[in-house]
């Protein structure tokens, strides 16, 4: 299978793609979820970061729980908030997105500057989402669990496949242009 995998290049691929899954998964899920030290890294960034918009917006923020808590929540003062639990704060999505970029070809250096670069648009696209969770929770909370369920999946994922067309047909492409050329 590995000789198949190596003489066509789609395979070859899915097959990185697959292996580089599987490696992110088993590490993660045994030792950096149960550690959860990245999870609430990156979650105390989204809610400072949300913090910081919602209150450059003028909104008055829920008071601060005890810090011991860890509650997670951010909220504009006279609604619930909203809870932001470890499968929302986009360390997924950082996966997926850095192992097509580091399984699809391309140069080392593109890669280099490529992926840091998605990552931060990325996790930059996740507090816009988690501000206007806050926002449809103060104006139109009916909506709320469709727009978390539906809206902002789509919207996200969405922009992860529009990095990864930009480093397939753009970045990527030019390299091997270059190379075949």
């Amino acid at each position: 299978m590995f000789q198949f995998a190596k003489k066509n290049p789609a395979a070859f691929f899915l097959l990185k793609a697959l292996l580089l899954y599987i490696f992110w998964y088993l590490f993660y899920e045994l030792w950096l979820h149960p550690k959860g030290y990245l999870d609430a890294f990156v979650i105390d960034n989204l809610i400072k970061s949300g913090e910081f918009i919602i209150s450059s917006l003028g909104y008055r923020l829920i008071p601060e729980p005890d810090p011991e808590w860890a509650i997670r929540t951010l909220g504009i003062d006279g609604t619930h908030g909203i809870w932001i639990g470890d499968p929302c704060n986009g360390i997924t999505l950082f996966a997926l997105f850095t192992g097509f970029v580091i399984a699809y070809p391309g140069p080392l250096k593109a890669k280099l500057w490529f992926i840091p670069v998605g990552l931060i648009t990325i996790h930059i696209v996740n507090i816009i989402r988690i501000v206007a969770l806050v926002l449809i929770t103060l104006y139109a909370p009916q909506y709320l669990d469709f727009n978390h369920t539906y809206t902002f999946t789509i919207v996200v994922y969405s922009y992860v496949f529009f990095l990864w067309m930009i480093w397939s047909n753009k970045l990527a492409a030019n390299s091997l242009t270059v190379k075949n050329g």
